[in-house]
């Protein structure tokens, strides 16, 4: 087992500096020592795991896999002895989470940032994708979604509130009027976003509008912005919105007519949940969001109905 975590030590060091020499450098090893035992692990393994030139070293796919699962370890471990001498109140290691990008580039990078500095021993990889992530497979420790959880095999727990809303620019309200009614809102030019786009938007009270829309498409950001110069009514999570509401730049549309609620959940894996690191992220989440909900969204929906 020792010998494997050494191997597990070296690989990654390989992987990491991108050469046998830095590696070698990194761990006050000999080159000819480093290069017999990557030689070693991939005879064992039964796989090459780099790609070597004379000037190059690059990853195989199967070394990118090795790579993820083996840098996990070795943090697991880094880990695993901080929260025993210092009990389980220590953030240590890489933390891996993911969001969509618009809740990243709003909100998530700044508590991040914020978490970052509180937690010196950790280190934050946030990937922004709309797509559905992987958890287990793609190593990550923490999900942040919108909505209910369908997978068994995760963890959710709930970080605040989260209310959808139509909302367009006062520029095309003005051009096209205030739909007073929810009949009316198929009239409307709509933009439709998501993967794929759908034109029918669905309330709580079970009725569904087929909207028509000129311009779609799959990200959510680039949809935002349309609304912004006036191109439709879009319908939007409050917490991407309530700046851009707060001061003007849209406007909420039939304030009245509730849309089926989302709330904002961390979505952890059952092998991650227990890591202190982890835990101590949650709950940092969840006191940041739920104070930003009560001071600063929250009173926006209220002032709008």
């Amino acid at each position: 087992m020792a010998d494997q975590l050494t191997d597990f030590i070296t690989f990654v060091r390989i992987a990491e500096g991108g050469s046998l020499t830095g590696a070698a450098a990194s761990l006050n090893q000999s080159l000819t020592a480093v290069s017999r035992r990557l030689a070693g692990l991939e005879e064992r393994l039964g796989v090459r795991l780099v790609n070597r030139t004379t000037r190059t070293l690059s990853l195989t796919d199967e070394g990118k896999a090795f790579y993820a699962r083996a840098a996990r370890i070795l943090d697991d471990v880094i880990e695993a002895e901080a929260e025993a001498s210092r009990g389980q109140n220590v953030a240590v290691g890489l933390l891996r989470v993911t969001t969509t990008f618009a809740f990243g580039r709003r909100h998530m990078a700044r508590l991040i940032h914020s978490f970052e500095r509180d937690h010196p021993r950790v280190k934050v990889h946030l990937d922004a994708s709309d797509r559905l992530v992987d958890l287990i497979n793609e190593g990550f420790d923490v999900a942040i979604r919108f909505g209910s959880l369908a997978d068994s095999s995760l963890i959710a727990r709930t970080l605040c509130p989260n209310e959808y809303v139509l909302c367009a620019a006062p520029s095309y309200l003005d051009r096209k009027g205030r739909p007073n009614a929810l009949d009316l809102l198929g009239e409307h030019d709509a933009i439709l976003f998501g993967t794929p786009p759908s034109d029918i938007w669905t309330f709580a009270d079970g009725r569904q509008i087929r909207m028509r829309g000129d311009l779609t498409t799959n990200d959510g950001d680039l949809a935002h912005v349309w609304a912004l110069e006036g191109a439709g009514i879009i319908m939007k999570a409050i917490w991407d919105v309530a700046d851009d509401i707060r001061y003007g730049r849209l406007e909420i549309v039939l304030p009245s007519v509730r849309i089926p609620n989302a709330p904002i959940h961390a979505i952890v894996p059952h092998s991650r949940f227990a890591s202190a690191k982890v835990r101590l992220f949650i709950e940092f989440l969840s006191r940041q969001l739920r104070a930003k909900w009560e001071n600063e969204v929250a009173p926006i929906l209220l002032r709008s109905k």
